[in-house]
């Protein structure tokens, strides 16, 4: 994920110490900031030699490249990677525009998209 999302980040850590600097309990205001900058920081997509690994907020899963079946994109265009096992794995932050991207990064394990 881009840094770039770091900046409506600073904007609602901005619009919120406001309201935080009201009451000593509304500090519990500038948890929602640090959630969201935790998100930009922690979720994403990574791709090495050994497989994808799909990162979210608490945990990672990498999928090696022999388990890989497919990517599966839903209606919303979403992608999912379709093990061999039969389970699906969320991409988080990628659309079904960065599959050309994504054939690209992956040496020729994913096709390119006709």
């Amino acid at each position: 994920m881009s840094r770039t999302a770091f900046l409506p980040v600073v904007l609602l850590l901005v619009c919120a110490l406001p309201l935080a600097t009201v009451n000593p309990w509304t500090l519990v205001v500038l948890v929602i900031p640090l959630a969201a900058a935790a998100w930009v920081l922690r979720v994403g997509v990574d791709l090495d030699d050994e497989g994808i690994t799909a990162r979210s907020v608490v945990g990672a899963r990498t999928v090696p490249w022999p388990d890989l079946a497919g990517i599966r994109v839903d209606e919303r265009r979403h992608l999912w990677l379709v093990t061999t096992g039969g389970t699906e794995v969320a991409l988080p932050v990628l659309r079904a525009r960065d599959l050309p991207r994504l054939a690209e990064l992956s040496g020729g394990r994913i096709p390119q998209p006709q």
